[in-house]
């Protein structure tokens, strides 16, 4: 019998070996071992390993002369083992032949040299004897795998699959979630797609172009989509409607919805919304809108208001409240649809004016019904991808009379940025052309021809083709007012395009040719009021061109049967009429330097006709940016951006935590040795800046200062900080007499002038100091009265960095001592000082936590201990001892512990450093326009006074920069611009 046992042999089953006492195979006949020196042999395979030439008893393998079977035969054997053993060889042994196992089945009886493959699919390969067998357990098999598996659907072939209406179809199953833009087809194949907010969205291109767009924004044009932007429609009595949204802004702020420039409609206004009479607490976000004229004789007004599709969700249940617009209009029953658009392309571009219906395409039948087969889908344009086709998009009040329409994806929006956005524009478009008197006659389904009809509507027609044509000898786009809007009705351009590229730049006899005083009215006065107006205001009218548009497929058969090719269709189409807006966007409003950089045109059009306007103003040469470029002219502007730079907004705190989660799984996925140690480097919050810890800690160290000195204001402001601080951290409690609210952000204009008059305003990399007007002296009281206004306040700056050097993002702003000062004297050419290498007091306690994951006992043991001895304190000589807020924090559970990172709750953000904390920074990058290292972020205003307080008149508004990753301090200076 084989040494290793079979399954379900008995215990009593046991092998002849050379150790004694040994029982085999239920013999009880004891052995004695032939060494002679009495020792048991306890590993009889070990003995068998070291005396391999014995024969005593059964050995595996073959043996010189025949050894392998024992010698002397047991004198007499239990009957009853003995029967229990060989039963249990007999039964597995049965149980091994008859049982089929794994893929064998039928043919596991068949010998080894006759199985092959192909019997397991064709089963007449087998035997005869055997194939019943065969055929039936196939089918078994068939029958349980269809009821795991779905049958799969036959898929169709690609010629199948690029048909129109199976490619509508497939598009609009793609879009469910994330809504396509009707040029999202183009920049698929061009840029890196992002799904943010419900759309898919053009991030950047796939090729190398950052310098290229910022020339195009300096000096020609660059062009993006912005058809993601919400549309939100108020129609009501003037007054009533100025009653509601003036609950919504302040004066202080700036212009409101009631400015009387914006009122008239020949401008576009911005504000930053709050909730209703919540100012200065409590910020929405900012928005644009439009109002448009003033019809003769009526009261009756209508406003377009512009928001981020972030912005959407928190500002319509707002507008909803103080409009008092709670009854929801009950949108008409039409067949179930998906709310997607089709999106054209360059090369076959279907028809963009209606989309597919989507049908319920089940797994087993793919087909379409015969009912559906005479003709294509039906097409429609429903929805975006901020809600449901379900939900409603009118409200209105039956007390005040206004009615709210959600317009989102029923305007396109495309973006010109560059000086040279009105060139583009003006031979890109041309004035729509008038209609025969045959065709005047005729009734018509049409808006053009019974728009040509009236003499008025004509007049005021050819009025603002005259602005439009005055446009074409203006030298730069900044040189209009900023805000400028402009009505126009235009032939479809697809009629003009070119047969190549072509770089659209200003013409000098077309400039000659318009009169130089209309030109400087124009650029002094704006656009008058009446040729404001647009058709595009219309709803019957938009949806009038959404569903005439000619197809491309139209459009090439047109093109095909003229004379002469690449001439111009004659006559013109009677559906290439298209209403339009156009509003200059101002560039860069704020600061002494670059004025009016970054301006351009926002081209506004009815849905449905966004590519038609796409590839011709792609084929004037214009350079397209995507998210990216938005930030970073944002960025060259100095302006905020949004969500990004508006942390008191709910958008913004729903960003910055996306944003800390994104950086932080990035963080993680670096191995430790391959990522920075944040804690080593000072560094509190590396992904996230905890504003309200910094106003909170800064009300503080000012309030307790302020106690402290009375009077005595020459100490300086490290020194102040760390002893403030060093008092708080050793109380258990302080006593605070006024409680603290939530930090906002500073946006009073008279108070932003004030303060930026204190920094000392100068040019880029602070080379000389700018004109500013009568500024009140700074000192105590003035700082004392202005901190009882906006103590709790941060503030939006620029940073220059003097020297070299390239901020990034979350770097930390930080107070110079008076040393550094002095060290900026001494060398003009200083970097600046260098942080201390911190400890990290809590790299023990992870390393303990992993070897206690290992070892089991040992963490129990360690566990039992006391946590303040297993803490590696630091020593007096540390440049950072540990507080007593740091050692509570250090009690947090070791689960949460990173490698590199300061857990929750955070120490004081103020003192951490060596170097007071200011604030940090939320954009950064080297600026290509000021030729330095510029950043842009936010600042405590209690620091800001206490630091500006305390610092020399030539190094006012002097600060230090530094990068989360690193250790150097580089001086920058401050500016605030308004």
């Amino acid at each position: 019998m084989r040494q290793k046992k079979m399954r379900n042999q008995p215990a009593s089953v046991q092998y002849s070996s050379v150790s004694p006492m040994n029982v085999e195979n239920g013999a009880d006949t004891p052995t004695t071992s032939r060494g002679g020196d009495g020792r048991s042999d306890a590993h009889p395979s070990t003995e068998r390993q070291k005396s391999s030439h014995r024969h005593g008893g059964w050995v595996r393998g073959h043996q010189k002369g025949g050894g392998g079977y024992a010698k002397e035969m047991p004198k007499y054997i239990t009957a009853g083992a003995f029967a229990r053993a060989r039963a249990a060889e007999v039964s597995a042994m049965l149980k091994a032949v008859t049982k089929t196992t794994g893929s064998c089945h039928v043919f596991g009886a068949l010998p080894k040299h006759m199985r092959r493959r192909a019997m397991s699919h064709n089963t007449k390969r087998l035997p005869h004897r055997l194939r019943e067998v065969a055929n039936r357990m196939r089918e078994k098999s068939l029958q349980v795998g269809s009821k795991k598996k779905k049958e799969q659907a036959k898929s169709k072939s690609r010629k199948a699959r690029r048909r129109h209406g199976n490619l509508l179809v497939e598009f609009n199953r793609r879009q469910r979630k994330n809504m396509w833009l009707e040029t999202h087809i183009w920049h698929a194949k061009r840029f890196h797609v992002v799904k943010k907010w419900g759309y898919c969205l053009g991030d950047r291109p796939t090729y190398k172009c950052y310098r290229p767009c910022y020339r195009a924004m300096s000096s020609h044009c660059l062009l993006q989509d912005l058809s993601y932007y919400c549309c939100i429609e108020l129609q009501g009595e003037e007054h009533k409607l100025l009653a509601s949204l003036s609950q919504l802004t302040s004066k202080e702020a700036g212009p409101t919805f009631a400015a009387a420039l914006c009122l008239s409609g020949q401008r576009q206004g911005s504000v930053v919304v709050y909730r209703a009479g919540q100012y200065p607490s409590q910020p929405l976000g900012p928005v644009t809108f439009i109002w448009r004229p003033r019809t003769q004789g009526s009261t009756h007004r209508q406003l377009w208001i512009w928001a981020h599709p972030t912005l959407k969700q928190d500002l319509l249940p707002e507008l909803q409240m103080v409009c008092e617009c709670c009854e929801a209009v009950v949108p008409p029953v039409v067949p179930v649809v998906t709310p997607a658009e089709v999106v054209p392309t360059i090369e076959s571009e279907p028809k963009p004016k209606k989309t597919c219906e989507a049908k319920q395409i089940t797994a087993s039948k793919r087909k379409r019904s015969r009912k559906d087969a005479s003709g294509p889908p039906a097409k429609k344009i429903l929805g975006d991808g901020t809600r449901s086709p379900t939900t409603p998009v009118t409200w209105k009040s039956s007390s005040t009379g206004i009615v709210i329409n959600d317009l989102t994806m029923d305007i396109v929006r495309y973006r010109l940025i560059g000086p040279q956005s009105h060139s583009v524009l003006a031979e890109t478009l041309e004035a729509a052309t008038d209609c025969d008197e045959m065709t005047k006659s005729q009734p018509s389904s049409l808006w053009w021809p019974e728009h040509c009809k009236d003499e008025s509507k004509m007049t005021l027609h050819q009025q603002q083709a005259a602005v439009f044509h005055i446009l074409k000898g203006i030298y730069s786009t900044g040189e209009l007012p900023s805000g400028t809007v402009l009505g126009l009705t235009v032939d479809d351009p697809r009629l003009t395009l070119p047969t190549k590229k072509v770089k659209a730049l200003p013409c000098v006899k077309q400039a000659q040719e318009v009169d130089e005083e209309k030109r400087r009215e124009l650029m002094l006065r704006g656009v008058p009021e009446h040729c404001c107006q647009s058709f595009l205001w219309e709803q019957s009218v938009r949806n009038n061109i959404t569903d005439n548009k000619i197809s491309e497929q139209e459009l090439n058969h047109m093109r095909s049967e003229i004379l002469v090719p690449g001439s111009r269709l004659s006559p013109t189409p009677l559906q290439s009429r298209v209403p339009i807006l156009l509003v200059h966007q101002p560039g860069k409003q704020v600061g002494h330097e670059m004025s009016s950089w970054g301006a351009g045109w926002d081209l506004l059009l009815p849905k449905g006709w966004g590519m038609a306007f796409w590839v011709p103003l792609v084929y004037r040469g214009v350079r397209i940016g995507g998210l990216h470029m938005s930030l970073k002219h944002s960025q060259n502007k100095g302006a905020p951006h949004f969500p990004h730079d508006y942390p008191d907004c709910p958008a913004g705190v729903r960003f910055q935590e996306e944003q800390e989660a994104e950086l932080l799984d990035k963080f993680k996925r670096h191995p430790p040795a391959k990522r920075t140690n944040y804690i080593k480097h000072g560094c509190l919050a590396p992904f996230c800046c905890p504003w309200q810890q910094l106003a909170e800690e800064w009300e503080l160290i000012v309030r307790e200062g302020g106690e402290e000195r009375k009077g005595d204001s020459r100490s300086q402001s490290t020194t102040e900080a760390d002893t403030v601080m060093e008092e708080m951290t050793s109380r258990q409690d302080v006593a605070v007499t006024k409680p603290l609210g939530r930090f906002t952000v500073l946006r009073n204009r008279k108070s932003m002038r004030l303060l930026s008059g204190w920094c000392r305003p100068s040019t880029s990399k602070g080379q000389r100091p700018c004109r500013v007007g009568e500024v009140l002296p700074l000192n105590r009281s003035a700082t004392m009265s202005f901190l009882a206004a906006h103590g709790m306040s941060v503030v939006w700056v620029r940073l220059t960095l003097l020297l070299k050097g390239k901020p990034e993002l979350h770097a930390i702003v930080c107070v110079p001592t008076a040393e550094d000062l002095k060290l900026l004297n001494k060398e003009r050419g200083s970097i600046g000082p260098q942080e201390p290498p911190h400890r990290d007091h809590f790299k023990s306690r992870i390393k303990r936590r992993k070897k206690g994951s290992k070892n089991p006992a040992s963490s129990s043991q360690s566990s039992d201990k006391p946590e303040g001895k297993g803490l590696d304190l630091p020593s007096a000589s540390d440049p950072n001892p540990i507080t007593s807020e740091d050692t509570k924090s250090s009690s947090s559970p070791s689960s949460d512990l990173v490698l590199g990172l300061w857990p929750d709750p955070l120490p004081s953000v103020s003192s951490h450093c060596s170097r007071v904390t200011l604030g940090w920074v939320t954009q950064g990058d080297f600026s290509l326009s000021a030729g330095c290292g510029e950043a842009l972020g936010f600042v405590s205003v209690s620091g800001l006074l206490n630091t500006l307080l305390n610092q020399p008149m030539e190094h006012r508004g002097m600060v230090l920069l530094r990068n989360p990753t690193s250790l150097q301090y580089r001086f920058a200076k401050i500016n605030i611009e308004v």
